[in-house]
């Protein structure tokens, strides 16, 4: 490498004239990193196994997940047609228990729009997670064009997707405002939107935490949308978001007492009450969702987002 540079042009690059801009170096970090790689056969296959023998069965123990309404992707399921699923986001273990929890055929064949700025910040990140998660890098802090575009050929090739509109995790277990990308997408491929709620995770893994503690948790998947013919993007995921807020709101009582409550426009918002800091801790308490008959509430409660 010395002798080459010693040597000069044409045993190393040419040098740049005056007057002219040089070249900026290309960057693998961040929005530019390049996952490709990730969805050839070898990256693919180990992140069956992956998936399968070490994220399973780690989900299995920590977050025990209970998972609902699986019935309602039947459809779609039998149209192997590619899907864009949202979620709320308050913990790093959401992605893989969403993974986890998808059926057949999305489970193997979905891609994870990760921030890049967090999950792509070097080589060796990006690599993980492109790896381990099929994620690719998502610009969260504006409207990249590049990121869009990225997204929306994997969705045209056929790959379905998993996103957390909100663009990072919860600070205190409260919900976010949703942010455009996922109305967007559906509305530029064409494809429907699966909202998710994810319950109880924050009591695995909450943001701060270092070392996850075992808690049970719900994975409640809601009937696909479709934006209407006079939904532009902010319509679109303005409805999306108060799906997510019905589902919930279905976890923490029951589907019929959800149903009226999102009818008549009274479901609890995700974002929690507009009050000081100390009272939306109080109010968000201990939501353990309560198996069997004993979840039944007839009025309505605040989501379980912890």
């Amino acid at each position: 490498m010395r002798l080459a540079a010693r040597l000069g042009f044409p045993y190393s690059a040419p040098s740049t004239p005056g007057g002219v801009e040089p070249v900026a170096a290309p960057k693998r970090t961040g929005v530019d990193y390049h996952s490709a790689w990730a969805r050839r056969f070898p990256a693919r296959w180990s992140r069956v196994v992956l998936l399968e023998s070490v994220m399973r069965p780690a989900m299995r123990v920590l977050a025990n997940p209970d998972r609902v309404g699986l019935d309602r992707l039947a459809d779609l399921a039998a149209r192997k047609q590619p899907v864009i699923f949202a979620a709320n986001h308050n913990s790093h273990i959401d992605t893989p228990l969403v993974l986890t929890s998808l059926p057949e055929p999305w489970r193997h064949h979905t891609f994870v729009g990760a921030a890049a700025d967090y999950f792509f910040r070097t080589r060796m990140t990006g690599a993980v997670a492109s790896l381990t998660l099929n994620a690719v890098p998502i610009e969260r802090t504006k409207v990249s064009r590049r990121s869009a575009h990225h997204a929306a050929a994997l969705i045209d090739e056929g790959w379905s997707m998993l996103i957390f509109p909100e663009g990072g995790r919860s600070p205190d277990g409260w919900g976010q405002p949703f942010r455009g990308g996922a109305a967007y997408l559906s509305l530029r491929c064409g494809v429907p939107v699966v909202p998710v709620h994810i319950g109880g995770s924050g009591r695995v893994l909450a943001k701060g935490k270092r070392a996850p503690a075992r808690a049970a948790t719900t994975v409640t998947f809601g009937a696909p949308l479709v934006p209407g013919g006079d939904e532009d993007s902010r319509r679109f995921g303005a409805r999306l978001e108060r799906a997510v807020a019905a589902l919930a709101d279905e976890a923490a009582t029951d589907w019929y007492s959800a149903r009226l409550r999102a009818h008549h426009g009274t479901t609890p918002v995700l974002g929690g009450p507009a009050t000081t800091s100390w009272r939306r801790a109080w109010a968000r308490g201990d939501h353990r969702r309560p198996r069997g008959s004993a979840r039944r509430r007839s009025g309505p409660t605040w989501p379980d987002l912890t």
